[in-house]
């Protein structure tokens, strides 16, 4: 079933592997559902293109920052149209997030900059594979932020924001969420660390007693095992302690999907590949599933 407005694609980095994903598209069967934003000329096949031409030229392997600047106004006409309604959903190919810093625009990542352009206080980072989801509680920061990062406050809205975006954006009624420790073996009763047992554990104990379903904080390295018996997601507090998991499990078709936004978006979750970029060997496999899941979510909300 197709949604009833297109599902918006932005082509992403163009001396990496976004174009060629994206001119992937024509030949699947979201061809009629999408609109790419993206050079016309880099594109391929009979796609609908919102023409973003860069600049500087276009050489694959070889990004210029001097293009960063179309790139990220690619992606604000993006979010313009989904907020307005002129699309159902946004589907992103990977960026370079060096390139853009090169450029001299502060640029920490897809995910942030979406929730500054849709004013969303807090985006919550989730990859999907299937019946596994893997939020994250930090993003991308250093891991020494990570401690001074992890508030009760903060738990408390991504726990919030994944079991309602869960309910209302992914059907699920009654969510049920693992919650990771912080530390190894989540603290060991604070001999491993406090932040557990004094900031991630009376959360929980909090938003049990307002009726959400949460289990944790567990130890990290057995959350996502048979015997922690996860059903609907699991929390990770940082980037690297949830997603090497996920990505092994299904690196190359899972979806990246950001929660807590006014919009919904999903994405790749490879990066612009520079090395294979021109060949024509990109796999397409992650995109196809973005764009799926995307149109899934627009058919549901």
């Amino acid at each position: 079933m197709s949604p009833d407005r297109p599902l918006v694609v932005t082509a992403g980095e163009p001396a990496g592997i976004g174009p060629e994903l994206c001119s992937a598209l024509a030949d699947s069967p979201y061809a009629d559902d999408v609109v790419v934003i993206g050079d016309r000329r880099l594109i391929t096949g009979g796609l609908r293109v919102i023409d973003t031409p860069f600049p500087a030229p276009v050489i694959p392997g070889k990004p210029d920052p001097a293009n960063a600047r179309t790139l990220l106004d690619g992606l604000g006409r993006a979010v313009d149209g989904c907020l307005r309604d002129e699309f159902s959903a946004l589907v992103t190919a990977p960026l370079a997030k060096s390139v853009i810093a090169d450029a001299g625009i502060r640029f920490t990542g897809h995910t942030e900059l979406l929730a500054e352009l849709t004013n969303a206080p807090l985006p919550v980072m989730m990859l999907v594979d299937g019946d596994l989801r893997v939020a994250l509680a930090s993003t991308h920061m250093p891991l020494s932020a990570v401690p001074g990062y992890i508030t009760r406050d903060r738990v408390r809205q991504v726990l919030e924001i994944l079991n309602n975006d869960l309910r209302d954006k992914f059907g699920i009624r009654h969510p049920e969420i693992v919650v990771c420790g912080l530390n190894p073996h989540a603290g060991e009763a604070g001999r491993l660390g406090h932040e557990d047992r004094d900031v991630i554990a009376p959360v929980i104990e909090e938003l049990l007693a307002r009726g959400l379903n949460l289990r944790g904080p567990l130890p990290a390295d057995t959350a996502f095992t048979p015997a922690a018996g996860h059903k609907d997601a699991v929390l990770a507090m940082y980037h690297d302690q949830g997603l090497p998991v996920l990505k092994y499990a299904g690196f190359g078709h899972a979806v990246n999907v950001t929660l807590g936004l006014p919009i919904i978006r999903t994405s790749v979750d490879h990066g612009t590949a520079f090395d294979i970029a021109g060949r024509g060997e990109a796999d397409t496999g992650s995109l196809m599933a973005a764009v799926e899941l995307a149109a899934t979510l627009a058919v549901r909300g």
